[in-house]
């Protein structure tokens, strides 16, 4: 059934909150092993019959959901994050927030979440971002960026395998520090035969809850024995996915002397269309046309051993909205 009341972000109420909390500097912020949000949230419920409520922007703080919420049973969830930056001219900007909008949409189409326009998505986040940015991200913080999570979640409270019929959307922002590279760039553990983050068939391409928290405990080996991240293997001949959650790049010289960039293909739905992926291609594509060949396809770890046996490997990195390193 089609939502009668489609999502408007024109019709949005506003709560402001009454006890404003002190905007943390970046010690505090390094210490905390937990992320702070700003002061306000945006939600909207969706219901099957009667579609999406009026939004309100609000204080931030907790949801009453009932123990049987079926994102708590059945991995109902699906999410976005981008960021919101302080200029070095004082502006505030988003980067690309159109992509984020029109892939949450298709992350809540696959795991049969509500539908919506994401241009009013899209106006939603400017909001929240236009109302606190000015107290949590000041001129004096030139730089420094909020992290913004839209996110959906199943909310009706049946137990049973069934599409949800009620459903939350919400945005927050975060206020995190910043990421710095390690030194000497980040070290990746390819993983083991019997482990994969995504396959032919799933969900890999979609932000889903149920692509990170599997993927932690190889993760945490990979921790112990000194590596920052895994290089995600599939198939039989080691094909290169993701690195961590991120996408994964190497520039190399071809055999024929030409140099390549190369990233994993989106057409076998292994791995996520991030949105600093297609800006990489895009740049790379735009202002280096003359020196190096951008290609999209499926590529092993075999060939970069080879690359790296000839010499031939330049440079390998990953790209994502929380951090984008050389490895």
């Amino acid at each position: 059934m089609e939502s009668a009341q489609p999502l408007d972000a024109s019709q949005l109420r506003y709560q402001y909150t009454t006890t404003p909390r002190e905007v943390p500097d970046a010690e505090i912020l390094a210490k905390n092993k937990q992320t702070i949000c700003t002061d306000h949230m945006i939600v909207a419920s969706w219901d099957v019959n009667s579609g999406w409520s009026t939004p309100e922007l609000k204080p931030y703080g907790p949801f009453n959901l009932l123990p049987t919420a079926s994102c708590l049973h059945y991995a109902y969830e699906c999410f976005e994050g981008l960021k919101a930056y302080r200029g070095h001219d004082g502006k505030l900007r988003m980067f690309r927030s159109d992509r984020n909008s029109q892939r949450l949409l298709m992350s809540s189409e696959r795991i049969s979440l509500p539908k919506f326009d994401p241009i009013e998505l899209e106006k939603l986040i400017y909001t929240l971002v236009s109302v606190d940015g000015a107290r949590w991200l000041p001129k004096t913080r030139a730089g420094d960026f909020l992290y913004v999570r839209p996110t959906i979640i199943g909310t009706d409270s049946q137990i049973g395998v069934a599409k949800p019929t009620a459903a939350l959307l919400y945005i927050i922002l975060g206020y995190m520090p910043r990421v710095d590279q390690p030194v000497g760039g980040k070290r990746l553990m390819t993983n083991p035969d019997d482990v994969v983050r995504s396959w032919v068939g799933g969900f890999g391409y979609a932000k889903v809850g149920a692509n990170y928290g599997p993927s932690l405990q190889a993760t945490e080996a990979a921790y112990r024995q000194g590596y920052h991240q895994i290089l995600w293997l599939y198939g039989p001949n080691g094909d290169c996915t993701e690195a961590g959650g991120s996408n994964f790049f190497v520039v190399w010289k071809r055999k024929d002397g030409k140099k390549e960039l190369i990233t994993a293909p989106l057409d076998d739905q292994l791995i996520l269309d991030g949105v600093t992926r297609r800006s990489c291609l895009d740049l790379a594509k735009d202002r280096l046309e003359d020196e190096i060949e951008v290609t999209e396809r499926k590529f092993t770890i075999g060939e970069i051993q080879e690359a790296v046996s000839e010499g031939r490997l330049l440079e390998a990195f990953a790209a994502g909205t929380a951090v984008s390193s050389d490895s």
